[in-house]
C-alpha cells in the first residue's frame, strides 16, 4: 500500500524555519520523482518544489527559491522541505506527491504551516 505522510509543520514568527518531512512506504523512493505543493486559504495548489529520480535534480518556485531546499534520504525513505526565512504568503497546508506533477494518484494528507503577519 503507498502511503506518503507529511509532518513538521507548525506555528512560527516570519524569519523562522521549519523543517517538512515525507516519509513515503509502499513503493522505492530511490528513484521516484517527489514533489511538494501546498494550498493557502481561497486559493488553488500550488507547487513548490520538486526532486527528481535518479539524479536528485531539483525544482523550485520561484516565490521560495533561495529560501526553501529539498532533499532526498534514501536510507529513510523519507524526503524533506527545509524552509528558512519564512514569510506570511508561505502560510499554507503542505502536501508531498508521488510525482513533481500535480496529477499524481498519490499524496499524503497535508501538514499545515501558519506564519502571522
Amino acid at each position: 500500500q503507498v502511503q506518503l505522510v507529511e509532518s513538521g509543520g507548525g506555528l512560527v514568527q516570519p524569519g523562522a524555519s521549519l523543517r517538512l518531512s515525507c516519509a513515503v512506504s509502499g513503493f522505492t523512493l530511490d528513484y521516484q520523482p517527489i514533489g511538494w505543493f501546498r494550498q493557502a486559504p481561497g486559493k488553488e495548489r500550488e507547487g513548490v518544489s520538486c526532486i527528481t529520480g535518479s539524479d536528485d535534480g531539483t525544482y523550485y518556485a520561484d516565490s521560495v527559491k533561495g529560501r526553501f531546499s529539498i532533499s532526498r534520504d534514501r536510507a529513510k525513505s523519507t524526503v524533506y522541505l527545509e524552509m528558512n526565512n519564512l514569510k506570511p504568503e508561505d502560510t499554507a497546508v503542505y502536501y508531498c506527491a508521488a510525482n513533481c506533477s500535480s496529477n499524481s494518484d498519490y499524496w499524503g494528507k497535508g501538514t499545515l504551516v501558519i506564519v502571522p503577519s
